[in-house]
């Protein structure tokens, strides 16, 4: 018998945005920081190395390619964090 998940679905975040060759592009300082809380790192609001590494042991534990990129389903492993253990509004697109 299936238990059921008390998880919700993983959607996709409304701040995530594809990364085509660097997250220096793509997400505004305030969103970095966001996701550094998340991470419990730094929050400098640069895609630095100590948080390419946070993310790295994420996508890990997640069993996601470790990769520093924010991928979607790095994304989403971010969003369940968020969603479990404090949101935080101000993620932006």
């Amino acid at each position: 018998m299936k238990r059921p998940s008390h998880d919700v679905p993983d959607s996709v975040p409304a701040w995530y945005k594809p990364q085509p060759r660097s997250p220096f592009l793509v997400y505004s300082s305030d969103t970095i920081i966001d996701i550094q809380r998340t991470l419990s790192c730094a929050e400098t609001g640069e895609m630095d190395e100590p948080t390419i590494n946070h993310i790295k042991g994420l996508q890990h534990i997640s069993g996601i390619d470790p990769s520093g990129i924010i991928t979607l389903e790095t994304a989403q492993a971010i969003q369940r964090l968020r969603d479990r253990y404090g949101s935080n509004d101000n993620l932006q697109r």
